[in-house]
């Protein structure tokens, strides 16, 4: 444990930044989930609906450091080709 006040303080942050981490990180999921379902059920035009929650789920987690840009750039794109894949 720690001893020093700016050591307990750091501490204390953390875990506030690891809570909203896990909260970013856990409404991705099942926004990935979610959408994942509808394109294994073939359901085009559900997964168009519910692309732009995913897109807004996974830049939250990107505008606050839970994941790097680039991840979310990369997973935005490959599931959109999965949704143009059953479109077309």
């Amino acid at each position: 444990m720690a001893n020093i006040a700016s050591a307990k303080k750091a501490h204390r942050a953390s875990l506030r930044r690891r809570t909203f981490n896990l909260r970013r990180a856990k409404a991705m999921k099942d926004a990935v989930k979610r959408i994942s379902k509808l394109i294994a059920a073939k359901d085009g035009k559900g997964a168009t609906a519910t692309l732009p929650a995913l897109y807004k789920a996974i830049d939250k987690a990107a505008k606050g450091g839970t994941i790097k840009r680039n991840t979310a750039a990369r997973m935005k794109s490959r599931i959109s080709k999965r949704i143009r894949a059953i479109i077309s």
